[in-house]
């Protein structure tokens, strides 16, 4: 394909998850008091019944519902623009390169929703029942409706994304990027950087909701460096194998033909 060719399908495929987007975001605002009072049940566990959502302005519910749908739909569409994306990377690739990233394409995919599970029913009700029982008691809790919407929303979708870790791993081992050696050597850099990440990420930065987010990218971290070096460099392995074998073979048949 010409540059000018990629350029179009690249505005194809754009035009494609935009109309997906638009078509889950009404499916997500039609439901949308549904998924409020979803997103609501860990904070109204951990405020109790003596607690209350408020909103203080004219708008802030219908602000809120807006801010939630499209923070729902990039969710609930995920397998669909995942697909859209697949389908943009697909034509630049061999063969042999499509059957190794194929894989990793759905675990991309279980991942984003591994973090957004993780968000949701780890990460929020241990937040929220920690703040809530510290410092004075016998304090009336009153949350904004619509900080705490938004908030929820972009921090699942963050965690989502934040979870496809050990797969952006093996997809830049798989280019050469990095190896099992330079990413050992990375690790006490990155464990500030994902230090930074919690403190972004948590609805409320203090140590013990960062480390609730710190430890498990860790964690994807480590399982990260696994994989590369048990299935990247085996794999590239072979592939230079294989490689030098052909030459061989090739500069045999040579030698034979001018013999």
């Amino acid at each position: 394909m010409s540059f000018m060719e990629h350029l179009e399908e690249l505005r194809t495929r754009l035009i494609r998850v935009l109309i997906i987007l638009i078509v889950a975001f009404g499916v997500c605002y039609y439901y949308s008091v549904d998924i409020q009072n979803f997103l609501l049940v860990p904070l109204r566990e951990a405020i109790g019944i003596e607690g209350k959502v408020i909103f203080t302005g004219i708008l802030d519910k219908i602000v809120a519902e807006f801010q939630m749908a499209f923070w729902s739909c990039v969710i609930l569409a995920s397998p669909l623009w995942f697909r859209e994306v697949w389908l943009f990377i697909k034509p630049g690739l061999y063969p042999s390169e499509i059957r190794a990233i194929r894989p990793f394409l759905f675990a991309g995919f279980i991942l984003f929703i591994a973090g957004v599970l993780f968000g949701y029913y780890v990460l929020f009700p241990f937040t929220f029942s920690t703040l809530v029982s510290a410092g004075v008691q016998n304090v009336e809790a009153m949350m904004n409706l619509q900080d705490y919407l938004s908030l929820a929303s972009k921090a699942l979708v963050l965690l989502g994304l934040l979870f496809q870790l050990p797969n952006v791993m093996v997809v830049l081992g798989l280019m050469g990027v990095v190896t099992k050696y330079s990413l050992r050597e990375l690790r006490r850099y990155l464990a500030v950087v994902f230090a930074i990440l919690a403190a972004i990420v948590t609805p409320t930065p203090d140590m013990i909701t960062m480390l609730t987010v710190w430890l498990p990218m860790m964690v994807l971290y480590e399982i990260g460096i696994i994989a590369v070096a048990h299935i990247v460099h085996p794999y590239l392995k072979r592939r230079v194998m294989s490689g030098v074998g052909e030459q061989e073979e090739a500069e045999s048949q040579n030698n034979s033909t001018e013999d």
